[in-house]
């Protein structure tokens, strides 16, 4: 058995193919485009569906898909009716006019009931529900069911509205973790009624043909992207993990941290994993940091770029992008010019500077799985364990781990076996001065 997963993040769209061994055997990507449509910025969910209805049919026309799952980022919500969108998906990177924010943010749900932080843009999707509302309220009236991002693809391809526990639990002011409900804001708003019934996520909602294919292929509801990643560590049995998911979004989360100890300023929250369980969080939005830094590297970072920034004493102070654990602070970096593969190095000692950050703020003692895109070569991780030595460090066999848990939940949502890779130890880098530097920035930015 093959299993497709459509993986839709803000930056980068992507298409995998797993087999049972847990192995990716095919992939596609694209980048989704947004535009300019009644005074907001929307997604071109028609370029979009047409690129993932391409990719499908050739990846079930290659390699005998039988199913597709689902898994996307945490920030996005879809509006329809029987057969349609009732109002373009918003880019959640757009701020409500201050008039309309004033207004809005007014029913918003303490923290101590939803475990959202008050965030900025469309971070928290339920706020933006609130901005569509005051200026559309026709695209609510019309709805006939208000959807969660992966939900919305799992409909289109599968026809099947439901709801997903692991993303409305997401930042979304729309869940009470603690409760294992809706929040106040749903019921105040009337929106209960069009949240469809929950299906855990890999559950079969339906089924669709895709080009050529004799027989149609089952279509899996689908799953948080990051809650993903947990849900693939947490079912290797390798004890309490905090997981460090990468990608636009630098999302770290462990299970084992107080719920008392999550600050609302620091964008600290609680995430849900797919079963309904609290996972305290914090993120910073980190590929889009380090690409800001970065001045777009895209090739490998030499060791001795970072230690000559290390050296010099050049480092990127936080932030480059709004949200994360110190959103008051405006990015700059300091210590000299660096060259360009010096910025490169800036930007992933940036990264790894944070993520220790968050990791002191979550309360984090156990073993810790570096994930995703931002750790390609193994670098971030070796970075981290240095840091911390007094914790044990390993990394995914693959950088795909949000696609990967994604998997696994549809393999076992038919009682088919799914052996991913377990992750492998990561090894201490050994760059002279870390540590001081480490101390230096810190003192720098609290």
């Amino acid at each position: 058995m093959k299993v497709a997963v459509l993986d839709f993040g803000k930056t980068n769209s992507k298409l995998f193919v797993f087999d049972q061994g847990g192995r990716i055997v095919d992939e596609r990507r694209t980048k989704p485009a947004w535009a300019r449509k009644g005074g907001f910025s929307v997604l071109d969910e028609a370029a979009l569906h047409d690129w993932a209805l391409r990719a499908l049919a050739d990846a079930v026309g290659h390699h005998r898909v039988e199913g597709l799952m689902v898994s996307g980022h945490g920030c996005t919500f879809a509006l329809v009716d029987e057969t349609a969108l009732t109002h373009p998906i918003l880019d959640y990177e757009q701020e409500p006019p201050a008039d309309i924010a004033a207004r809005i943010d007014r029913g918003i749900p303490d923290f101590a009931e939803t475990f959202s932080p008050r965030l900025p843009l469309g971070f928290n999707y339920g706020r933006h529900m609130l901005w569509l509302k005051a200026v559309e309220p026709r695209a609510f009236t019309a709805a006939t069911s208000i959807l969660g991002y992966p939900q919305y693809w799992s409909w289109r391809f599968g026809g099947r509205a439901v709801s997903e526990v692991s993303y409305l639990g997401c930042h979304s002011h729309l869940w009470a973790p603690r409760q294992r409900d809706f929040s106040s804001l749903v019921d105040a708003e009337g929106w209960r009624g069009q949240m469809p019934a929950f299906a855990r996520a890999g559950t079969v909602i339906g089924e669709q043909r895709f080009g050529a294919a004799a027989r149609p292929i089952a279509i899996h509801n689908g799953v948080h992207d990051s809650n993903a990643a947990l849900h693939a560590y947490r079912r290797q049995q390798l004890g309490p993990l905090t997981v460090v998911s990468t990608g636009t979004w630098v999302v770290v989360l462990n299970p084992d941290c107080p719920l008392d100890a999550l600050d609302r300023d620091r964008d600290m929250l609680v995430n849900v994993d797919v079963d309904g369980g609290p996972v305290p969080t914090i993120r910073f939005m980190g590929g889009r940091e380090f690409a800001t830094i970065s001045g777009g590297w895209q090739g490998a970072i030499a060791p001795s770029a970072i230690q000559q920034a290390i050296d010099a004493g050049m480092m990127a102070l936080p932030s480059f992008a709004p949200g994360g654990p110190m959103p008051d602070r405006r990015g700059e970096i300091v210590g000299g010019t660096p060259n360009a593969e010096q910025r490169a190095a800036l930007a992933l000692l940036y990264v790894a500077l944070m993520v220790d950050f968050c990791l002191d703020l979550i309360h984090s003692q156990n073993t810790v799985i570096v994930d995703g895109g931002l750790n390609t070569g193994g670098l971030l991780a070796s970075l981290l364990a240095q840091l911390r030595p007094g914790q044990a460090f390993l990394q995914g066999a693959t950088l795909e781990g949000s696609a990967t848990g994604a998997a696994a939940l549809a393999f076992e949502s038919v009682g088919r076996d799914f052996a991913a890779e377990a992750p492998e130890p990561v090894h201490a880098s050994h760059f002279a001065g870390l540590a001081g530097y480490r101390d230096d920035w810190r003192g720098r930015v609290t």
